[in-house]
């Protein structure tokens, strides 16, 4: 395939490419930028396309596989690196905004709920939800984790239903 023919090729593809690109951002700014770099790359590893295959799949690949590598390096780089001790800034009290008298009053309620529980299962969960993790609960209550995934697991279930109200 001659440039010029790769060239046409991939110009003819651009209102597939934009639907594509736009069922992966939902934004069209994005989903401009994302074609964008889809032709640029397709451009540039011309070279690495095998003739008499399908144009098409290689390019929507490369558009697909853009795409993800965009998503990753945006996750990775919202990610928050706390090398304080104690993991200070991670750990810090997050604003939860204005408190209404319903917000309270649910609150409440759903203490009332989780105090209302057997030792047994109330424990466990209170440890989990103040962010232990599962090995920690098992080794400081003598548990087996199995033993305290499954009284975790059925503590919500019988919140759910306490608490059936508040399920949205």
């Amino acid at each position: 395939m001659t440039a010029h023919e790769f060239n046409n090729s991939l110009i003819e593809m651009k209102g597939n490419l934009q639907r594509f690109a736009m069922s992966l951002t939902a934004d069209r700014d994005s989903a401009l930028d994302l074609v964008q770099d889809t032709y640029l790359k397709a451009i540039t590893y011309k070279d690495k396309f095998v003739d008499y295959t399908n144009l098409k799949a290689w390019v929507f690949t490369i558009m697909k596989n853009t795409f993800i590598n965009n998503y990753r390096r945006n996750v990775k780089e919202n990610t928050i690196i706390d090398g304080t001790q104690d993991l200070y800034f991670l750990n810090l009290p997050h604003d939860k905004g204005s408190i209404s008298p319903e917000s309270s009053y649910a609150e409440e309620e759903i203490k009332k709920a989780i105090n209302s529980l057997s030792d047994d299962f109330r424990i466990p969960f209170k440890m989990h939800i103040d962010g232990f993790k599962y090995h920690e609960i098992a080794e400081k209550l003598g548990l087996k984790i199995g033993t305290v995934k499954s009284r975790i697991f059925f503590t919500r279930q019988k919140l759910m239903l306490k608490l059936r109200d508040y399920n949205a």
